[in-house]
């Protein structure tokens, strides 16, 4: 029984999108490595990158305010940014308060 071309190659083209899928599953299943730095480097660096943020704020409202620039959508931007960044910053340090709390009243 002799198998047409055309059966043969529709066949070997699902054996490779088979081939190709399965590498996507495997690649998937894989376990994620694991972070190269901790919780502490992480919060160390989201607080430098506010303390920079408010930095720039005072900088640009100096600048604004001495005339060196009349750029008022840009001061506008970085200072919505700045009280952005440190709202979320205190709600996150008052999280973390509360859970300290919360750890202080368990009694062993």
């Amino acid at each position: 029984m002799a198998i047409p071309a055309l059966a043969l190659s529709a066949y070997q083209n699902a054996m490779s999108q088979s081939a190709g899928i399965q590498s996507k599953v495997s690649r998937s299943l894989a376990k994620p490595a694991a972070p190269t730095e901790g919780f502490g480097q992480t919060l160390t660096d989201s607080l430098k990158q506010v303390n920079d943020m408010q930095n720039q704020k005072a900088t640009m409202v100096q600048s604004f305010a001495s005339g060196e620039t009349q750029n008022v959508h840009e001061l506008m931007i970085n200072l919505q940014k700045a009280s952005s960044a440190m709202q979320m910053t205190t709600a996150v340090r008052s999280k973390v308060l509360d859970a300290y709390r919360e750890l202080v009243k368990i009694q062993f």
